[in-house]
């Protein structure tokens, strides 16, 4: 379920960064919008540089289990 969703410019402006070009849009969204967690199957690809900018990549399984802890408080 999406709470918040914020429409988000895409500008190209840290590339290149990865490998996969697919990975580079991700990321590069994540950084324009101003994310603080990128949450994504792809951890392997996207977490080193991501980190890079201050983005936590989590997977989808960890990223519920932050949230519920959050919600509890």
């Amino acid at each position: 379920m999406v709470r918040v969703s914020v429409p988000v410019p895409f500008w190209l402006l840290w590339r290149p960064r990865l490998r996969d070009p697919a990975d580079e849009m991700v990321l590069e969204t994540a950084v324009n919008g101003g994310a603080d967690w990128l949450v994504t199957f792809n951890v392997r690809h996207l977490a080193a540089a991501a980190r890079e900018f201050g983005i936590r990549v989590l997977r989808p399984c960890e990223a519920l289990k932050e949230v519920r802890k959050h919600e509890k408080k």
